[in-house]
């Protein structure tokens, strides 16, 4: 099968933001959807391993926040490679707080946001996918959407491959110089696992 077809699905990038008790915290994803008009629902599934599933299955709310194209890759590095258990994400980020008491990023990199609170939730295996009603939400500029081919044709960051032998993560660009790459390796970046690395042609 060549899952390269699953790339020409197309996907919107959204930072997700929510808060444990202590500290806001939040991840990027790529699945975030409208399912219903009347009334207002949308699903945003997230992988287990994330802590930002957790810390929204607990609390029951979070926050779309829909990245224009002016999102710098330092917004995805920060939300995207790290984890909230242990980091404060939105360190040194500039934020305001929604109707709902969440956090949003800085308007220079959002186009939207939507306040969601969690009605339903499908176990999906290494996945959990929420079912969710909008409680507010707005549009607070008129930039383009940062979709997923965009971020990798103009955002992300070519890795640097020349004379180097290996494979390189398809997800953030790491390069792990070697001639195997072993079965059970992860990320030290992004933290994806060695189905998401290619190797270096």
């Amino acid at each position: 099968m060549d899952k390269t077809a699953l790339f020409k699905i197309s996907y919107g990038l959204f930072a997700i933001t929510c808060n444990d008790g202590n500290k806001d915290t939040g991840l990027i994803v790529n699945t975030v959807m409208q399912v219903t008009d009347s009334p207002l629902r949308l699903t945003v599934t997230i992988n287990k391993s994330n802590y930002s599933h957790d810390v929204i299955k607990n609390s029951g709310i979070m926050n779309v926040n829909c990245l224009s194209v002016d999102t710098p890759f330092e917004i995805f590095k920060k939300l995207g490679f790290q984890s909230g258990k242990d980091t404060d994400k939105f360190n040194g980020l500039l934020t305001w707080k929604a109707s709902n008491g969440l956090v949003n990023l800085s308007c220079e990199y959002i186009n939207a946001y939507i306040c969601l609170r969690v009605i339903d939730y499908v176990d999906f295996g290494t996945h959990g996918m929420f079912v969710c009603e909008a409680t507010d939400a707005m549009t607070v500029s008129d930039a383009d959407s940062m979709t997923y081919d965009y971020y990798h044709k103009n955002v992300k960051p070519k890795p640097e491959t020349k004379n180097k032998k290996g494979y390189v993560c398809k997800i953030c660009g790491y390069v792990y110089e070697g001639e195997v790459l072993p079965d059970d390796f992860v990320c030290p970046l992004c933290k994806h696992g060695a189905s998401d690395f290619e190797p270096i042609k």
